[in-house]
């Protein structure tokens, strides 16, 4: 993220501008527009499948309160500061006239939680398996969930789309969903376990319904990340209910490969030597908030459900982490006109300064609470994992 912004006016702008114009040349621009979204399509796609709906079912009282209260508070703080603030945001662009979508957008910019990252995080950090790593993942799924399905109505516009009447829109896009999530996966679980069909090409027809269904949300008027992310939820699993190892290995092995491209497209909208005074007060103030509101809501509620001051603090630090899934919301917020330039730059450097401020927090953590149990029984505390058993609870690694 932070190379994507390198590669932008942020620091090319302080270069010569032949720099600029021989790395960048005006006929590439499309094409790294659309390398851009090909990432982004395939990305949303894996996060789709990676997603466990089982999470919404049989959720521990302790996952749906942190769930609900990480996710409330942030939204209610992020509309809060744009109907209090709004005379500060309108230097950064904010239009005169606040509306519903904007400030809807506001709110869920703050309540995002970057499950992907998080995972690395979790692993790295030796807490999975434990009852903050298990309670926080889970947690950020549900959050994930709720959180796409508020973007999905704050990006649709409230009047006429390419050509269509808005109920019109929703009535497609209901049978749409229908579609995907009835006849569609029935064929693709028919596809995916016939035994005479290859990996490669199970990867590509997953590829094609990926691209279909981005193609017909956006010809919706919506964002193509709503399609690719609901054909990655359809796509069925193994019997098991495990992912496709190869299928998984594959992906990801694409998305190294194209998701830097995501990265320069999205920086290129992100000029730091722009900001203003105004810019870095509120920047200051926004990351503050949105690192405060997490953390403390996803404490609160775990100390609520009588989870230890170590456990409680890690789960609500580990909230906190939005990195890309934020940066595509922005994205698309700044694509549908909800979000201007400087206020695009505020919160992607949010993002990233929330992203940056895990480990050191997590650090921080263990430092003050060091003689706290990390860990306690996964099974007391009403954790259980995607198989329905209680998660071992172990000692992780310093």
């Amino acid at each position: 993220m932070i190379a994507g912004i390198a590669l932008g006016p942020s620091l090319l702008s302080q270069l010569p501008p032949e720099v600029g114009e021989t790395l960048f040349p005006a006929e590439i621009t499309p094409m790294l527009t659309a390398l851009g979204q090909v990432s982004l399509v395939l990305f949303l796609f894996f996060v789709g499948y990676e997603l466990n709906l089982g999470l919404l079912r049989g959720r521990s009282r302790s996952t749906l309160t942190v769930a609900t209260a990480a996710f409330a508070v942030p939204m209610v703080a992020g509309a809060g500061t744009a109907l209090l603030f709004h005379g500060t945001l309108e230097k950064l662009g904010m239009p005169e006239d606040v509306s519903a979508r904007s400030i809807l957008f506001m709110a869920v910019a703050l309540s995002i939680t970057a499950v992907p990252v998080l995972i690395v995080v979790v692993r790295e950090n030796g807490l999975a398996g434990t009852v903050a790593g298990v309670i926080a993942v889970s947690a950020a799924g549900l959050i994930d969930v709720v959180g796409w399905a508020v973007l999905l109505g704050t990006i649709m516009e409230s009047g006429d789309g390419p050509g269509m009447s808005l109920p019109l829109r929703l009535v497609l896009l209901v049978v749409t969903i229908v579609v995907m999530v009835w006849p569609a996966r029935l064929l693709l679980r028919r596809f995916m376990r016939s035994p005479g069909v290859s990996s490669s090409a199970r990867l590509a027809v997953l590829i094609a319904f990926a691209f279909a269904a981005a193609w017909v949300t956006s010809a919706l008027g919506l964002h193509v990340i709503f399609g690719a992310l609901l054909a990655g939820v359809v796509t069925p699993r193994e019997p098991d209910g495990t992912l496709n190892p190869d299928l998984v290995r594959s992906l990801d092995g694409i998305g190294s490969l194209l998701l830097p491209f995501f990265f320069v497209v999205s920086g290129r909208s992100v000029s730091v030597g722009a900001l203003d005074g105004t810019a870095i007060s509120v920047l200051v103030g926004v990351t503050v908030l949105a690192v405060v509101t997490k953390v403390g809501s996803g404490t609160l509620a775990a100390r609520m459900c009588r989870l230890d001051n170590r456990t409680s603090m890690t789960i609500g630090v580990l909230l906190s982490t939005r990195g890309l899934t934020e940066l595509i919301a922005l994205n698309a917020g700044l694509q549908a006109g909800l979000l201007s330039g400087p206020l695009y730059t505020v919160l992607v450097l949010m993002a990233i300064a929330t992203t940056l401020l895990t480990q050191p927090l997590l650090v921080l953590v263990q430092r003050l609470w060091p003689n706290e149990d990390r860990v306690t029984d996964a099974g007391q505390a009403g954790v259980r994992g995607d198989s329905g058993q209680p998660v071992a609870a172990g000692r992780p690694k310093p």
